[in-house]
């Protein structure tokens, strides 16, 4: 006659193949492909006199290139989305990201990169970097750039600021694509 297995080894068996399961499918889920929020779509509820399924509207991507902005390569900037975009001689859009004025608007109108600088210390007091000069407006430089930490604070209440920020990325991305002469189009 066989022995007998106290409850507490079957238990303790028991817990360590649990253990050792979940640990496998956890082991399994990292490994796998992960969802992320923009790959959620919101659920869609149809109402009573329809037969069919609702088709979810498509994810919103950045506003497209304003129309009328210019032909061959050029930045186009627009005021009203805060936004800049980078096209190419064939009037194609290569880039856009969003930027972060300063105080002083820079009037719509059509501009060149008068100047560049790798790195200075903005009238802000931040270090910046990929400084890209516009125009200058009520006795104030514009320009683009980025700060050398990556950092866009708000500008300085009641300070006269001619910085048009962006991310670090970006700001090299606009550094690569403008030389000095580059065509800007500034829009509403």
């Amino acid at each position: 006659m066989a022995a007998r297995l106290p409850s507490w080894a079957w238990v303790s068996g028991l817990t360590v193949g649990a253990t050792v399961a979940v640990v496998a499918l956890a082991v399994q889920a990292e490994h796998g492909p992960h969802p992320t929020a923009a790959s959620v779509q919101p659920s869609t509820s149809v109402s009573a006199g329809t037969h069919g399924s609702a088709k979810p509207k498509p994810p919103a991507g950045p506003p497209a290139l304003p129309a009328d902005s210019g032909d061959g390569r050029r930045i186009v900037y627009s005021l009203a989305a805060k936004r800049l975009w980078l096209v190419d001689a064939t009037g194609k859009e290569i880039r856009t990201f969003e930027v972060w004025p300063g105080t002083v608007t820079l009037p719509p109108g059509r501009y060149s990169i008068s100047k560049r600088t790798q790195s200075i210390t903005g009238s802000d007091g931040v270090p910046i970097e990929h400084v890209m000069y516009v125009a200058m407006v009520d006795g104030v430089n514009v320009a683009f750039s980025n700060a050398l930490d990556g950092a866009s604070p708000p500008p300085a209440e009641g300070k006269k600021l001619g910085g048009i920020r962006m991310r670090k990325q970006d700001g090299a991305a606009l550094w690569a694509f403008g030389d000095q002469g580059t065509n800007v189009t500034v829009v509403k």
